[in-house]
């Protein structure tokens, strides 16, 4: 269990790391006034990073990631109108506006499913450029001075936003970190960043120039985002979130004797599908992988497909790889799994290996099969010791399940 929640905790990290070391760098960066070099490519590195990044994420289909440096470029064309601070412009009015909107997009973005909401974030993105533009309108300079004077009289620290500047920030990060924190993945860290460099740009850049380039740093970590989650979908398990199959072939294919494979396999998981459903056999896939991933010592652990994983042991035998995967066996065997009100189906509680529940929970136990070869025994080509690995996974079945075969 504990190492369990190390691994959850290595993977937030992991996953904050680049954007906040990028962003981090740039901050030091412009503490120490190293960036006199930097001012004359400011202006066009903004612009090709957010128009880089948006034409990669509609290329790709990351709605969200495209909406995020929409949001961003929205931004920068607001410190191109005026930087933040200063008598009354409508061109400041526009940017205090969007300083307090920037963050609370964001963090809205951060909740928005990844398929959903394209058409109501195009009508809530439209509404707002409509707005800043009735504002800049010669006819609305009283409207805008009005809006003005209300940001200005409850200034603070924040020139341009306000003391509602710092409020809004922080709820709007809280509300993206909480994001992160149920779903750990690349574009909700980046997002997280991203907001961070909307706040360092309106409420601590110290000029508009380096508040532009808080903007692209911004623009950056986002795209970062997008590769690392398309690197994700090619070679991870999105269910598990464990390395997918493609993963364990390159592995595979770099390997050098001596070293051992192990196929494991869920014992009689297509009963357990057809007991209690798809979607709580998907829980159990989830709940196994951590469950192996924790105890797979000296390995490494790949979804190979269907209820099958694959550990791949570098420089062990079968005979030094067997510990490991007895103990692997034993916590699986030992593993609850709770099944409550709807997210189970009610139709046999035979399943076997399980245990009979009452009320609005029960609690089933699974069992794995495993198989297990070498590159000594089975030869130094890869797809010999998987196939080997798989014909001793046929032996364990047959043998009454629940055991390593070698």
């Amino acid at each position: 269990m504990i190492k369990a929640k190390g691994a959850r905790v290595n993977r937030f990290v992991l996953r904050l790391l680049p954007g906040g070391l990028l962003l981090g760098a740039v901050w030091v960066l412009v503490y120490v006034d190293l960036l006199d070099w930097a001012r004359p490519i400011v202006p066009a590195t903004a612009f090709v990073v957010m128009i880089g990044g948006i034409l990669l994420g509609l290329r790709f289909g990351y709605v969200r990631v495209v909406l995020s440096l929409v949001i961003l470029t929205f931004a920068d064309l607001a410190l191109r109108l005026a930087p933040p601070g200063g008598a009354f412009t409508p061109g400041r009015t526009i940017g205090a506006v969007v300083a307090l909107l920037a963050p609370l997009n964001l963090a809205a973005l951060a909740w928005t499913p990844d398929r959903g909401a394209r058409r109501l974030w195009i009508i809530i993105i439209a509404a707002q450029v409509l707005g800043g533009a009735i504002l800049l309108r010669p006819g609305a300079a009283e409207a805008a001075r009005a809006l003005w004077r209300t940001l200005e009289h409850v200034q603070y620290q924040w020139p341009g936003t306000g003391r509602l500047g710092p409020i809004i920030f922080g709820i709007a990060l809280v509300l993206a970190l909480v994001r992160f924190a149920l779903r750990p993945r690349a574009t909700e860290a980046g997002i997280v960043w991203a907001l961070v460099a909307v706040s360092l740009a309106f409420g601590f850049a110290g000029g508009r120039l380096i508040a532009r380039l808080y903007l692209a740093t911004g623009g950056v970590v986002l795209i970062i985002a997008l590769v690392e989650t398309s690197y994700v979908l090619a070679y991870g398990d999105e269910l598990t979130g464990l390395p997918a199959r493609r993963a364990l072939n390159n592995l595979l294919s770099e390997l050098t004797p001596p070293y051992a494979v192990a196929m494991i396999d869920i014992d009689h998981f297509k009963q357990f599908n057809d007991t209690y459903g798809h979607q709580t056999g998907d829980q159990l896939l989830r709940k196994l992988a951590g469950v192996l991933a924790a105890s797979v010592h000296g390995g490494r652990l790949f979804r190979y497909g269907g209820e099958e994983f694959t550990a791949v042991f570098p420089g062990l035998s079968t005979d030094q790889a067997r510990p490991v995967l007895e103990n692997l066996r034993a916590a699986v065997a030992a593993m609850p799994f709770i099944m409550r009100g709807s997210d189970r189906r009610r139709k046999d509680w035979r399943f076997r290996g399980g245990s009979g529940g009452s009320g609005d929970s029960a609690q089933a136990r699974v069992t794995v099969s495993i198989g297990a070869a070498d590159s000594a025994s089975a030869g130094p080509m890869s797809a010999e010791v998987v196939r080997a690995a798989d014909e001793a996974l046929y032996r364990a079945k047959h043998a009454g399940r629940n055991r390593v075969a070698t």
